[in-house]
């Protein structure tokens, strides 16, 4: 009898030992498949990083070739004031013929005297002046720029030839000065190249960079601590993978996607490598999708978005490239907007357009941004890009902006009644079918 109670007491305890056995069995196949999961997290961010790679690169080349133009201008320029150098005398005749070649150059040529009185000037300075033949004129009066005048007054004490950015009217130019000898009779050659765009482009390439950077540094460091954390429970034998920390990687890597696929849409429909598969739909729709797929964010500020749009408004479009503008705008609109204020999307027949608007109450756009701010990467506070709302890459309106210019529209920004922001864009009546 005693024996027959102890094998059933140890057949009971193999049993316990065998499920004990069981559940490890089955802990480490999720920690495999975990594993495996977070392996193509990585594979997938490392060919994100392989996108950012290439289009840093591009940006490189684009840098590189217009540094070249602005060499080959140089020497046009060089070749120019030579050619003034080596001139015998500074007969009317041959001042004309200089001033001549001097037009045909894209940046402004002006010949000055010892006491900067212009003796020549070509049509490009001209127009950047504002002045018409301003022969005989004090060159600060004619700029307004009395650092031009220290500027020249440096090369002719040191007899040598200076180069400084100036910014003039607004815009930023490459300014050289080169003093000419000639018998008894010295002169000086002012060249200015506007290089607007070539510092546009640099300080662009930087703030894409710090963007870029500053965007994937908080998705990739919660993706590290949630591994980390993953790690440390595996060395728990009862102790499941967390779904919720999951999630939460899956979220991060979205968020990172997201910025990479508006990168790579930016890049096609810049270069016309983006069709459009133009079709008719109810803008109601899709509006409302955006508004579902936004939920999440909207509720976390207590934002709710309201919608005032006819259920029978159709418009003929691209619906995946009109969806991400929606996205964009929205995502700009709740990111900016104080918490429990609402956000309205609006559309109207306009003829054979249909004008959309999404209103805020947020701080709102100043005048003087409001053309710029839908250039690639601009920012108009870059301190803001940082700030707990963020600024973002400088990408979401730029990209707006080009989607819907290729479906011949517009877009564009104004002040609300009450403040904030209202963003409004066009797309094809669907009317225009039927």
């Amino acid at each position: 009898m005693l024996n027959s109670r102890m094998d059933e007491a140890l057949s009971h305890t193999i049993a316990e030992r065998e499920r004990q056995l069981e559940l490890l069995r089955q802990t480490l196949t999720e920690h495999e498949r975990t594993a495996e999961t977070l392996r193509q997290s990585f594979e997938q961010h490392e060919r994100m990083l392989a996108i950012l790679r290439r289009t840093v690169e591009e940006q490189e080349r684009t840098l590189t070739s217009e540094r070249e133009s602005l060499k080959r201008h140089e020497s046009e320029v060089e070749l120019l004031q030579q050619q003034i150098s080596d001139q015998e005398n500074l007969s009317s005749y041959k001042l004309a013929l200089a001033l001549s070649l001097s037009n045909l150059s894209y940046d402004a040529l002006v010949i000055i005297d010892k006491n900067m009185k212009i003796i020549a000037i070509n049509e490009v300075a001209e127009e950047l002046f504002g002045r018409k033949r301003p022969i005989g004129e004090h060159i600060v009066d004619v700029s307004n720029k009395p650092e031009l005048a220290s500027f020249i007054e440096d090369s002719l004490i040191n007899q040598e030839s200076l180069e400084e950015q100036i910014e003039i009217n607004k815009r930023m130019f490459k300014v050289r000065v080169m003093v000419i000898h000639r018998d008894n009779f010295s002169f000086i050659g002012l060249a200015m190249q506007d290089i607007t765009s070539l510092v546009r482009l640099a300080r662009a390439r930087r703030d894409m960079v710090a963007n870029i950077s500053h965007e994937l540094r908080h998705p990739i460091t919660n993706i590290k601590l949630i591994i980390e954390g993953l790690f440390h429970d595996q060395d728990k034998p009862k102790r499941k993978p967390s779904v919720s920390a999951l999630k939460a990687i899956a979220r991060e890597v979205d968020s990172m996607v997201w910025m990479v696929e508006g990168m790579h849409d930016l890049s096609r429909i810049e270069s016309g490598e983006a069709i459009l598969r133009m079709i008719e739909f109810p803008l109601i729709g899709l509006v409302n999708d955006v508004r579902e797929s936004m939920i999440d964010q909207s509720d976390e500020k207590g934002i709710t978005v309201e919608t005032d749009i006819p259920d029978d408004l159709s418009v003929l479009a691209d619906h995946d490239l009109s969806h991400r503008v929606l996205v964009n705008l929205l995502h700009n609109a709740i990111k900016w907007s104080p918490p429990n204020q609402p956000v309205t999307i609006s559309a109207v027949d306009d003829g054979d357009q249909v004008m959309v608007s999404i209103s805020d109450h947020g701080p709102g756009v100043p005048e003087a941004h409001r053309e710029r701010i839908f250039e690639r990467f601009y920012q108009i506070d870059p301190a803001r890009s940082h700030s707990e709302s963020g600024g973002g890459t400088g990408l979401g309106l730029a990209i707006s902006k080009h989607i819907v210019e290729a479906h011949e529209g517009r877009i564009w920004v104004e002040e609300t009644p009450g403040g904030g922001a209202k963003f409004c864009f066009t797309l094809p009546n669907a009317s225009i079918l039927h």
